[in-house]
């Protein structure tokens, strides 16, 4: 993906009927980190997520609850945006898919298809299995039998739905869908969820029905309003309602569409990846530029789901390890885009071995060290040796390193290459013994001792997109002002300045030791 001085950054927007757990605190942190990566990075950042509020689904449970349904949606879109408070999110808007502006932005899209006269959009009368659960159109050979009739490939209950229809005409972008993923092979990732979406279009594409007539809780189409758009026309124009749509000529929508990357988990990567192309190149406007669409969570080897109670509230972990451990367990513990399992072991070895003893541990010793020995004091770096040096241009190229995993979503394997430096560092110190020199050489030791303090000082602002809290401590304890902490300041001439005074050093990742065990 060639560089660009804006990244345009989205979430899926979160249906607001559901309770948030893991799995969507996971997918905003991973756009967290990667909106943060940017903005330290120089560039200029939108980082979208919200919350869909239309459809079937959404006005039954506002009945059920004697509600209207604007107001039982006001009501249940804060849960997601307590999340956002609890996570450490840094995200630039909110949008909701009730507000005015989305409202017209949808009905402009689905005009400008129409308005493009290629017959994309027609009237028609549709036939077949619906899932409310999942908002979405299962064909006759994904429909099999389940305990209490008939559910769809997600184990969704579905319901045989006769009414008039307009359908968009997606049988007809079958091969120019193809076409695009060739013109654009990295348009959707991982490359495993790139071969489904390119088997499911080259089986063929049937036309799509886009508009429903039974219920009344959602945007009106155009001209027809006994007619109310599908929910995934409606919700996937967020991310260029967002943007400006439907002024196109506006300096907002010109900066930030076609957007960076879309993060979707691999459930709805058809709906961004087949439907939300060609909905937008049928109306005359560019895709995005790819959809990431990353796993699972399981917990404890389990799937989550509502008849185990194993979904876990995002609250409850982050009130007994801290956010920041939350943070980098996520986003460590597998590869972004694989499934993976959340046990509380698993948390406890990370936070104890990779956060308190390799990162934490290698800050409090060395910062203890420059207290006791410098006079709290940035020492003097003197004349530099070859393992010095050799230390110092590992965590200064780092930089690069890093960057072009993230260009690419590879998260997991950003922090694998920034834990392996911190690994040089604690080998460094084991191997020059400062605490050795400090009778022998003081000189030597006030070199190896600004060694590594400029080292933590180049990975602690390196890590500030995972764990911001705590990369903040560290570089409050360094003396490193708040202007001094964008990546430009990592390579070049920047370096920690000797004898700044440094506070006294406290732990910033203690070792977790569960009082309940």
């Amino acid at each position: 993906m060639a560089a660009s001085n804006t990244y345009y950054i989205t979430t899926p927007i979160y249906y607001v009927n559901d309770v948030p757990h893991i799995g969507h605190a996971y997918t905003t942190l991973a756009c967290d980190v990667l909106a943060r990566f940017q903005r330290l990075d120089g560039r200029t950042v939108k980082f979208l997520t919200g919350t869909d509020e239309h459809g079937q689904k959404v006005e039954k449970s506002a009945q059920a609850k004697g509600m209207d349904p604007q107001l039982f949606c006001d009501g249940v879109s804060q849960n997601f945006r307590d999340l956002s408070l609890l996570m450490n999110y840094s995200e630039d808007e909110f949008i909701r898919t009730t507000e005015d502006r989305h409202t017209q932005a949808s009905q402009a899209l689905w005009q400008a298809v129409i308005h493009a006269g290629n017959d994309d959009i027609y009237l028609g009368k549709y036939a077949g299995w619906y899932s409310v659960r999942d908002e979405a159109f299962y064909g006759e050979e994904e429909i099999t039998d389940g305990a209490d009739g008939k559910v769809g490939p997600t184990g969704a209950p579905v319901e045989w739905v006769e009414e008039p229809s307009y359908f968009f005409r997606l049988s007809a972008w079958q091969d120019r869908l193809l076409e695009f993923y060739d013109a654009n092979p990295e348009f959707i990732l991982p490359r495993n969820r790139r071969n489904e979406v390119v088997s499911f279009v080259k089986g063929g594409l049937r036309d799509l029905s886009i508009s429903r007539t039974s219920f009344k809780w959602g945007i009106p189409v155009p001209g027809d309003p006994d007619h109310i758009m599908y929910v995934w026309f409606d919700a996937l124009t967020n991310y260029i309602t967002a943007a400006g749509y439907p002024d196109t000529d506006s300096e907002h929508f010109k900066t930030f569409w076609p957007a960076t990357v879309h993060v979707v988990g691999k459930d709805i990567v058809r709906f961004h990846a087949v439907y939300w192309p060609a909905f937008l190149m049928a109306a005359g406007v560019a895709p995005p530029k790819r959809v990431f669409a990353h796993g699972w969570w399981t917990v404890e080897g389990q799937k989550m789901s509502k008849s185990l109670g194993n979904f876990i509230p995002p609250h409850e972990i982050v009130d007994k390890y801290g956010v920041d451990s939350v943070r980098y367990f996520m986003l460590r513990e597998l590869p972004f885009g694989n499934d993976g399992d959340f046990s509380h072991r698993a948390m406890v070895h990370r936070l104890n071995s990779d956060l308190a003893n390799d990162l934490g541990n290698l800050v409090q010793r060395v910062l203890s060290m420059i207290n006791r020995n410098c006079e709290a004091q940035i020492p003097n770096p003197g004349d530099l040796h070859d393992e010095d040096t050799k230390l110092l241009g590992v965590s200064e190229t780092l930089l690069s390193t890093v960057r072009d995993l993230i260009s690419r979503q590879e998260i997991h394997l950003a922090l694998e290459e920034i834990w392996r430096v911190i690994a040089d560092a604690n080998r460094y110190v084991d191997a020059m013994a400062p605490w050795e020199l400090r009778k022998s050489d003081p000189d030597r030791m006030a070199s190896v001792l600004f060694t590594l303090a400029e080292t933590i000082r180049r990975i602690a602002i390196l890590v500030q997109p995972f764990v911001p809290t705590a990369a903040g401590r560290i570089l409050d304890q360094l003396a490193v002002g708040e202007g001094a902490r964008s990546f430009a300041t990592i390579t070049g001439d920047t370096k920690l300045v000797p004898g700044i005074p440094l506070p006294k050093p406290e732990g910033v990742f203690p070792r977790f030791v569960d009082e309940a065990a």
